[in-house]
């Protein structure tokens, strides 16, 4: 499979963590999406029926993380990733990061995050 739609930089706020003050409010946390799926089809006729919706697939990536109170990245990360599948038999795999922009740590980090891949 070569054929994959990028969606980068989706922004959302959401309670995620582990520490106590992660718990208590929502912080800003950055999503990228990778669908792996042929598209040929929609390339070739130019017909958008025949592609991802790819404002579907961010819609459900904002609800998971908003409506979810995940302890863990990887945990949203993964959830993201079943649903995306869910939503589009024609996709075969999607891989999502997620990173913390502002990181519960004490020293200069600009970005904590993880990546997956799910198949089907």
């Amino acid at each position: 499979m070569t054929d994959r739609i990028e969606l980068r930089g989706l922004r959302v706020s959401a309670v995620i963590g582990v520490l106590d003050e992660e718990r208590e409010r929502a912080q800003p946390l950055q999503l990228d999406l990778e669908l792996e799926r042929n598209f040929l089809d929609a390339a070739l006729s130019d017909d958008v029926t025949l592609t991802t919706d790819y404002a579907a697939v961010s819609a459900v990536a904002v609800e998971v993380a908003t409506t979810g109170r995940f302890l863990l990245l990887e945990t949203l990360a993964h959830r993201v990733a079943r649903e995306v599948l869910a939503l589009d038999e024609a996709i075969e795999a999607v891989t999502v990061s997620v990173a913390k922009l502002r990181p519960p740590v004490p020293q200069d980090l600009a970005t904590a995050g993880v990546r997956c891949r799910v198949s089907r």
